[in-house]
């Protein structure tokens, strides 16, 4: 077994077991049992919850990334691999209800959920070709990870198999996020005018 692949066998049972037992139950060495994984390389490679977080979220953003659209508009793009993630969160839909109401139960993994989503967003943003660095960056990750939100909460209501509820949710705050990035955007530099020379009258002709 690769490391990948305990990984994601640890990730998801530990989804697993949340949708069943609720989120106090869990940590790496339950998802490890439940799986049939090495407890010892469990301790090594999860030292806690927030590395289940992390671990999901990468899981999550190299489904939604690999084979993501890789021409087209920016909001095309992003809308693409956005509902794309949304597809893999499906796929754990039980545990990942359970662990957004434990949420509030437990900041510290809220606060790591959030930077989690934070950096998510950066890569979906440099997929889609927008720079995701420095303070401009951060803005940008930010702003989407608020997209992100709109469109999850959508999702925990949405019981549609095409997820139809969340595509309309996600493509909203898309269109709203679009507006106003154009808002604030600032203006295009218009080149000075030259004044050219006014061309000479041509010679007469002896």
């Amino acid at each position: 077994m690769t490391e990948t692949d305990f990984d994601q066998a640890l990730v998801t049972a530990a989804f697993a077991l949340g949708a069943e037992a609720g989120w106090r139950k869990v940590s790496p060495a339950a998802a490890a049992l439940r799986a049939g994984l090495d407890l010892g390389e469990a301790r090594a490679r999860f030292s806690g919850c927030g590395d289940i977080l992390r671990k999901f979220g990468t899981l999550a953003d190299c489904y939604a990334l690999q084979g993501a659209l890789t021409e087209g508009l920016v909001r095309d793009r992003l809308f693409d691999t956005m509902l794309r993630r949304f597809d893999f969160l499906q796929m754990h839909r039980g545990g990942v209800v359970a662990l957004l109401k434990f949420l509030p139960l437990a900041p510290p993994l809220a606060v790591c959920l959030a930077h989690a989503t934070v950096d998510s967003m950066g890569w979906l943003l440099e997929a889609a070709g927008v720079c995701a660095t420095g303070a401009r960056g951060e803005v940008r990750k930010r702003g989407l990870a608020l997209v992100w939100g709109y469109g999850v909460r959508a999702w925990l209501r949405d019981d549609s198999p095409d997820l139809a509820a969340t595509m309309a949710a996600v493509d909203e705050a898309l269109t709203k996020a679009d507006a106003l990035a154009a808002r604030f955007s600032p203006p295009p530099k218009v080149a000075p005018a030259v004044d050219l020379p006014s061309p000479e009258a041509p010679s007469e002709v002896a």
